[in-house]
């Protein structure tokens, strides 16, 4: 005898259309998730239907950012970047946490020497706060050390090592700025360390303030957007001209180069000289000296003997051991693999001792790019200087659209932002170097991005050193990964597109938790006990 059982009627799929504005796709999983919960539980699932389902992607939602800054105005509009303001030179170990912070304390320094005589003549301290990631880990990146180069007149790119690494050495030193007439003693006591969590405009978000006692008079709010950019309460971006070519996607840009039969740097170049009105020579001028950059970077961390990294990791370098058996490799590929990876080394290990190097995207990243560069170059891959100027301009394109809609700020949005964006760069930049296609160095950066994503910052101690320096070998490979897959395949037949990828980007980024945003609150930083 069969007993009765109760019979669960499963609720039908809502196939009906979503409201207007909601992404599709989105909310056909959000109605099959629903009916899911309601076979499984037996209640019946809520309406879904009218509730709006939002598109991923695009930069005003990464974190709360406040809708005023300039970096999320521009994510609606065309891209307007420029490579001098992408590829800045400076000291590590971050390009938001060491170069924006130098660069901002810089710009406070010299509206403080512009003030009316009558107020700098009533000066007499000047104090720097530090907020939201500046504070949680600014103390393994040196923060306070380059905001205080910054306040005495320093800039990144002219910045002496030697001056920071004597600041590490011998933190009481107290030095004079000069403010008019008034020479005010500022030390590092002056850089104060406020709160780590709150409702900052960004997360990386610091003031500066000239004071008379306990009396202000000059205060300034300012934000380390990433990747080296600044901004402050208030800022307006500097009038260009209009881009040749408008683009605020890769499918743009493509057809672009379709209609006009263009190289990815040919349009770069194109749109450089619109904007900026710079010649061709002046352009030429500034990518050798970021090519410089990057071959000195690569080489003096090569020629490095083994020794012990600054901080309480006490970790060892590599780069030179890595370098020396690589070469002793009998097989091309083993050999060329551990070749690259010496130089993606060689230039995070400069970093993390704070010396100069590029940020391309990022300070955290600044080996990936010079690795791939430097192994297309007359130790590698033996390319014109010609081309490796053109391979920077067409890296410069996917590093401009990851910033414009998504992040470059591992405070924002973890290490797949600096990591990854510079490893798509790096693949973009070989394809461009070997004279392929637009679509091939796009999927060469789509292929290289994507499997970044969700790659979380977390480093241990608040040092970019762990994991930092080995993920910028891996990024290196990574690109030169993406390049060969989308070199050897039919590029038409990719499913996933480079816009799409940047959008997932923006959208894990949107959603990862905050202890894996460069606060050193999860993930290696935690489970990795210092002994």
């Amino acid at each position: 005898m069969i007993e009765d059982v109760d019979v669960v009627t499963v609720p039908e799929l809502d196939d009906r259309e979503p409201p207007p504005g909601s992404d599709r796709r989105a909310f056909m999983v959000r109605s099959a998730m629903a009916v899911a919960i309601g076979a499984l539980t037996g209640c019946a699932p809520r309406d879904v239907s009218q509730i709006s389902t939002p598109a991923p992607g695009g930069n005003a939602g990464l974190t709360k950012l406040d809708p005023s800054l300039d970096v999320v105005k521009k994510s609606k509009g065309p891209v307007m970047t420029l490579i001098d303001e992408f590829y800045k030179v400076g000291p590590g170990p971050s390009s938001s946490h060491t170069i924006g912070p130098m660069r901002i304390t810089y710009d406070f320094y010299q509206r403080a020497a512009k003030l009316p005589a009558e107020q700098q003549n009533q000066a007499d301290n000047l104090k720097v706060h530090l907020f939201g990631s500046l504070s949680a880990t600014g103390k393994g990146h040196g923060t306070e050390r380059a905001c205080l180069a910054g306040l005495i007149g320093m800039e990144p790119a002219t910045t002496d090592p030697a001056f920071l690494d004597g600041l590490a050495a011998n933190p009481n030193q107290t030095f004079k700025v000069k403010v008019g007439n008034k020479e005010i003693p500022v030390s590092l006591k002056d850089i104060i360390y406020d709160a780590p969590k709150g409702d900052f405009p960004h997360a990386n978000t610091m003031t500066c303030k000239l004071m008379a006692g306990d009396k202000v008079l000059l205060e300034q709010e300012y934000y380390s957007v990433g990747g080296g950019f600044i901004e402050w309460k208030g800022y307006q971006p500097p009038k260009k001209n209009p881009p040749k070519y408008p683009y605020e996607r890769i499918s743009q840009v493509i057809e672009y180069c379709k209609k006009d039969n263009l190289s990815l740097a040919q349009f770069a170049r194109a749109n450089e000289t619109a904007i900026s009105g710079k010649t061709d020579a002046e352009i030429d001028a500034f990518l050798d000296k970021i090519l410089g950059a990057m071959d000195a970077t690569v080489k003096t961390g090569l020629g490095a003997p083994t020794s012990t990294l600054p901080g309480p990791i006490k970790l060892k370098t590599k780069a030179h051991d890595v370098y020396e058996n690589a070469q002793k490799q009998e097989g091309t590929a083993r050999r060329a693999i551990g070749l690259v990876s010496a130089y993606a080394l060689a230039g995070s290990e400069e970093n993390a001792r704070g010396h100069l190097v590029i940020t391309a995207p990022t300070g955290g990243s600044a080996g990936v790019l010079p690795a791939v560069i430097y192994s297309l170059g007359p130790e590698g891959a033996k390319m014109s200087k010609d081309k490796l100027r053109d391979a920077l301009l067409a890296g410069a394109i996917v590093g401009y659209l990851c910033k414009h809609n998504a992040t470059l700020s591992a405070a924002e949005g973890g290490c797949q932002a600096e990591i990854g964006v510079a490893s798509a760069m790096g693949a973009a930049a070989i394809a461009q170097a070997y004279g392929d296609s637009p679509q091939v160095a796009a999927n060469a950066a789509e292929g290289a991005l994507e499997h970044h994503l969700g790659m979380t910052c977390d480093p241990v101690a608040g040092f970019v050193q762990i994991p930092c320096i080995e993920r910028c070998a891996f990024g290196a490979v990574k690109a030169w990964t993406g390049y060969l897959i989308a070199k050897n395949e039919v590029p038409l037949n990719r499913r996933v597109d480079f816009d799409s990828t940047v959008d997932a980007l923006a959208l894990t980024a949107k959603e990862m938790n905050s202890k894996y945003k460069e606060t050193s609150e999860g993930g290696l930083a935690v489970s990795l006990t210092l002994c």
